[in-house]
């Protein structure tokens, strides 16, 4: 038909000449030559390195890999413990870790700074705290605790973290009406004590005397309930010894060596407060030479003072602001006249205060009359629009000037 298409299968084909079929076997021939060349070379390295083939992974090597990258920063399971109780470990990573088993069976961990030791990762703060984790709220900080022959005192931590901050009560920042109540003479009666705890609201700050008792076990309870505290200082009035404001207390007759010394053992009765505040005083704190020793410590240590204000010569907001010590003075005494009807006339008196200044701090004692009108009169403030904050949010602080 003269094409290809109509032509027999496989006739009519031309062959392929004998030479290119050679050249294809050839290449073949060495394709496979250079495959078993391989192979023979792999087989000879693992026969003389087969350590390297069959060797396991050693787990203790990854455990030290892992444990140098995180440090002692992460806690290992550890056998049980009571609650309250507090396990502490230095962290590599140059952190300071602390575990407290609380009542509720949880472990609470807390990160806080440390000098660096050695290499690794760090844990990082954005910056000083202010208040603490409720769970942890009836446990001092350690970086904020120096041990002295006077008990335990407080100090300013190596991050610069302030006693008054850590166990301030956070509030909202809102620039509202604020109000700061003290209920002080905690310590002094135990049905008192018991009874302004557990009927006052948390926002009430509570002072501790510092010649109380079981002054450690209250601070814990209110530390759990939300409360901020202060140590109450006796200091000397004007009409000592006929009115002795107790043990401990400091006179301007005494040297600055022996009034720091008594002031050292009244702070060492206790632990978790942002400051401290005079019980009685006017004589201690209108003299200058008596009061300096004073102001310089608790500058040092990270400590608000608030003066009860029943001192018109008090120097204490003077000295303050010369050694960096955050101050405030109180505005009302609530309980002068111990009955209802003159505490909420006071109570109303502070409102009104607050409203002109934006602010105000009243002071009352743990009285049974006091604390039931307090408590009862908050819960109808509240809803007028006042905030009732801790007294560390409503003290002159130098460091937020």
């Amino acid at each position: 038909m003269g094409t290809d298409l109509n032509a027999p299968l496989g006739q009519g084909l031309k062959k392929r000449p004998a030479r290119r079929r050679d050249r294809r076997r050839l290449f073949g021939y060495a394709f496979l030559g250079i495959f078993a060349l391989s192979v023979a070379g792999l087989s000879g390295w693992a026969a003389l390195t087969p350590d390297r083939l069959l060797r396991a992974p050693d787990p203790s090597a990854s455990a030290e890999t892992n444990q140098a990258a995180v440090g002692d920063a992460a806690p290992s399971a550890k056998p049980k413990e009571r609650a309250g109780s507090l396990r502490a470990s230095g962290a590599r990573s140059g952190a300071h870790v602390e575990e407290v088993l609380t009542d509720d069976g949880a472990t609470v961990t807390k990160y806080s700074p440390r000098a660096r030791d050695g290499d690794g990762p760090a844990l990082i703060s954005a910056g000083p705290m202010r208040g603490q984790d409720p769970r942890m709220a009836a446990f001092p900080n350690e970086d904020l605790i120096e041990d002295t022959a006077q008990g335990r005192l407080p100090i300013v931590g190596p991050d610069g973290l302030r006693p008054m901050d850590q166990y301030a009560r956070p509030w909202s920042g809102a620039r509202g009406t604020r109000i700061g109540l003290i209920v002080g003479g905690l310590g002094l009666s135990q049905t008192g004590t018991q009874r302004a705890i557990r009927d006052l609201p948390p926002e009430v700050t509570l002072g501790f005397a510092a010649a109380g008792n079981s002054l450690q076990r209250w601070m814990q309870d209110a530390r759990r309930d939300g409360h901020e505290i202060l140590l109450q200082i006796p200091m000397e009035p004007f009409d000592y010894p006929d009115n002795d404001p107790g043990p401990r207390a400091l006179l301007v007759s005494r040297d600055a060596t022996k009034n720091l010394a008594e002031l050292h053992r009244s702070m060492g009765q206790i632990t978790n407060y942002t400051g401290v505040m005079n019980y009685l005083g006017g004589r201690f704190l209108s003299d200058p030479d008596a009061l300096e020793p004073v102001m310089r410590d608790l500058g040092k240590r990270g400590l608000l003072f608030l003066d009860d204000g029943t001192s018109a010569q008090s120097l204490s907001g003077t000295l303050s602001g010369a050694f960096g010590v955050p101050h405030g003075f109180a505005d009302l005494i609530l309980d002068s006249e111990l009955s209802r009807a003159a505490i909420l006339r006071k109570l109303d008196e502070l409102e009104r205060v607050a409203r002109r200044n934006g602010t105000a701090i009243g002071v009352a004692s743990a009285f049974d009359e006091s604390v039931a009108t307090i408590a009862t009169w908050m819960e109808e403030a509240g809803g007028r629009g006042i905030e009732f904050v801790g007294v560390s949010a409503l003290v002159n602080d130098p460091q937020q000037n």
